[in-house]
């Protein structure tokens, strides 16, 4: 049987109506070549009920949907755990409650990452944030600071199957292990001259925002995290090189700009502007 090109995962606890708005915005899309894999962690709220009725109306059609029911222990394990059962040639990361953009997007997407051509690697876009109504734009030139300063969501990310084989997500990261993930292949040794890093200015995914990572103690947490990553890939010159840079612009400010609702528009075309100059 021919592999899709797409594998979508989304994983679950009791999520809800939010898993039926979810899935409702990949099945409408336009491009069909693709998998959806759901990874349920034993939900007891009936939430899988339409996902099942999909599952029964789906044969003789190119997407199809799997549903795996395993405890695990986390968001990150589950994703693990899903990443497994993937057979598409690129594997996506759509939350609960988080929606493709447009019905086009895998379109799109499948069209930038030259099509049957496509190199292993990471392909990625923008997000928009409905926290804050703005297009989050991704930065489109990965190097040692942008990984140390920040770097495209999962929501924002289409991965090569193979990464999960050889570095799945690290679960002893409760918040930034997609981040450890990353910083892993664009800065381990030889793996920056063995993956694709390409950014397509798509606006990949509407992301609801204000989920686990965003609480007031998960941030404590991801910024005792992103200092124990970033120490195992980046050197103390870049680490002290990259903290000052970060204190001299002001970056606890800009955080704060870019997260308020009223700010965040002149921010993000700033950002834009200086992205599009480099």
């Amino acid at each position: 049987m021919k592999e899709p090109f797409f594998s979508i995962i989304v994983v679950c606890l009791n999520p809800g109506d939010k898993l039926r708005v979810t899935l409702e915005s990949i099945m409408c899309q336009t491009f069909c070549d693709f998998e959806v894999i759901i990874k349920d962690g034993g939900s007891l709220d009936g939430s899988l009920a339409y996902a099942e009725k999909i599952a029964k109306t789906q044969e003789g059609e190119e997407r199809k949907l799997k549903i795996v029911k395993k405890e695990d222990k986390g968001i990150y394990d589950a994703m693990n755990q899903a990443s497994k059962e993937a057979s598409g040639r690129f594997v996506y990361f759509l939350n609960c409650g988080d929606l493709f953009y447009t019905p086009e997007v895998l379109a799109h997407m499948w069209s930038f990452m030259g099509k049957e051509k496509a190199q292993p690697g990471i392909y990625y876009g923008d997000i928009y944030e409905r926290k804050t109504g703005q297009r989050v734009f991704s930065n489109p030139n990965i190097d040692a600071f942008a990984c140390y300063r920040n770097v495209p969501c999962h929501q924002a990310c289409f991965y090569s199957r193979e990464i999960f084989d050889k570095h799945c997500f690290d679960i002893k990261y409760r918040v930034r292990a997609d981040y450890e993930q990353f910083l892993w292949c664009f800065l381990a040794d030889g793996n920056k001259d063995k993956l694709l890093f390409d950014y397509h200015s798509e606006v990949i995914v509407d992301y609801e925002g204000g989920g686990f990572s965003e609480t007031k103690a998960n941030r404590k947490i991801s910024a005792k995290e992103h200092k124990e990553i970033t120490g195992k890939y980046l050197s103390r010159g870049q680490l002290l090189r990259f903290k000052m840079i970060m204190w001299l612009t002001l970056a606890p400010l800009r955080t704060h700009i870019a997260e308020n609702e009223k700010t965040a528009k002149i921010y993000n075309r700033l950002k834009q502007m200086i992205y599009t100059r480099r």
